[in-house]
């Protein structure tokens, strides 16, 4: 594509961000999704007549329920709650991202995108009515207290999650800062329920973390997409530019690992980082008509320099569409395990004031090369395993999407999960230790470094 389209296209994508929120993930507060302005309007042709018909009855077999319960249900019923409970129930019966947000949950999803939010600083999904820990967020009272990915919260202060919407169990664990909550988990490996009693406190995630390695490597971690990301990526690079030399630095590893997404622009504009051109991702909704192409724009910040990104099992929706970009267009290695699988984009429709919103599944995401990661996930191109230790081994494995109830279906083939487990020394970190050794030239393999003449045809 042309430079001026890709400006024009870039720059209408910058006018929507305005009223769109597109947030990618496998999370509470995290899935690919776009917020936006007003509903569709919708045509309805002779041929589809018939089909509204039957819709209606429906509609009204609703009504008629709905007035039953009212006027004979055992204790009054509140109808605000009535409604909110059919209306979740349609959405989630959908698929495990689609859901309606009340006031609360909808205040609550912008807030954390912007990086700061009062709780207890894990990201969450539900799986067969319990609330699923993707991942604790680094340095947060959660992941102090050692709360785990995969860990299963059956209770709340003792009330039973089942049976609760995932955001209201969100909205449970959030609260004022320095009161206490009491989880109640249930862990693979472990005979008994473990209960974990966590503070509550301010959550400020700093979305990226770096230091050198020796003198001539960058290390870059990224922990989420919020509206911070891109900003603390381009300070990172420069800040390990100044620190180490632009001339002696031999290349930056970027780690994704148990990131589970966050807003598509940060994704696009974290690609972007490392590329000078090409197709960065794809989003394909039901119709043609609706299909986005969104794609770099000249200005490399890392002047070319080596890229290895390391990805795991937890690395879900807007990590994989920076793997995806970077691996399609010969720009980086990527080293680890194959990723989360979650190749959905979600919509965010406010609902008017005092409503909620809808987050609804709304379109596939792909790479550059065509790829759909739905229910797959993106195979590394060199595949490291971590020696776990014996007494975390039955939980190390994240499910992936495939896993999860009512998933959209994959293209093909699905993949379960794969390890996520990092260790916390650095020392014990084989999958780092490989980038490191890459980068320095000790070890070779034939993917690294990627040859530029392979990449996604422009």
């Amino acid at each position: 594509m042309a430079a001026g389209k890709t400006s024009t296209r870039v720059k209408r994508f910058a006018e929507m961000r305005k009223a769109s929120l597109i947030f990618l993930g496998a999370i509470a507060g995290a899935g690919l999704t776009h917020l936006v302005a007003h509903p569709r309007t919708v045509s309805v042709g002779s041929r589809a007549e018939a089909a509204l018909s039957d819709t209606y009855k429906q509609l009204n077999l609703f009504g008629e329920v709905f007035e039953r319960v009212r006027a004979d249900y055992v204790e009054k019923p509140d109808d605000s709650k009535l409604v909110q409970s059919a209306i979740n129930g349609m959405l989630v019966g959908l698929d495990p991202h689609s859901s309606y947000m009340d006031p609360n949950g909808f205040r609550d999803i912008q807030v954390q995108t912007r990086g700061e939010f009062g709780g207890l600083g894990i990201e969450v999904t539900m799986e067969d009515g319990l609330v699923k820990v993707v991942a604790p967020i680094d340095d947060t009272p959660a992941a102090n207290a050692g709360v785990m990915a995969n860990d299963m919260i059956t209770k709340l202060d003792n009330e039973q999650v089942r049976g609760l919407t995932l955001n209201q169990a969100v909205e449970k664990m959030r609260g004022p800062v320095n009161t206490k909550i009491k989880l109640t988990i249930m862990r693979k490996g472990q005979d008994k329920p473990i209960e974990v009693t966590i503070v509550r406190d301010v959550i400020r995630v700093k979305s990226v973390r770096s230091h050198s390695e020796g003198d001539d490597i960058g290390y870059i971690r990224i922990t989420q997409f919020s509206e911070q990301t891109t900003d603390g990526l381009k300070k990172a690079i420069n800040d390990l530019t100044s620190q180490l030399g632009a001339d002696k630095i031999k290349g930056f590893v970027i780690d994704l690992r148990n990131n589970p997404g966050g807003l598509l622009d940060q994704a696009i504009s974290v690609s972007d980082a490392f590329l000078d051109k090409g197709e960065i991702v794809s989003t394909r909704g039901r119709n043609a008509e609706e299909t986005q192409r969104f794609n770099a724009r000249p200005g490399d910040l890392t002047k070319g320099k080596p890229i290895i990104v390391l990805i795991n099992g937890g690395s879900a929706s807007a990590s994989e569409i920076v793997a995806g970009a970077l691996q399609d267009q010969k720009r980086a290695t990527l080293v680890g395990t194959r990723s989360f699988g979650k190749g959905s984009v979600q919509t965010i429709m406010p609902l008017g004031a005092g409503n909620g919103a809808l987050r609804l599944t709304t379109a596939r995401y792909f790479t550059p090369s065509g790829r759909s990661i739905q229910a797959k996930g993106i195979e590394p191109d060199i595949k490291i395993l971590q020696e776990i230790p014996g007494d975390l081994k039955a939980r190390t494995d994240t499910e992936g999407e495939a896993s999860l109830r009512g998933h959209l279906k994959a293209e093909g083939a699905e993949e379960t999960g794969s390890q996520s487990y990092v260790p916390p020394d650095e020392k014990d970190d084989r999958a780092l230790k490989e980038a490191f050794d890459l980068l320095r030239g000790t070890i070779t393999d034939a993917a690294y470094p990627p040859n530029p003449k392979a990449a996604v045809p422009q």
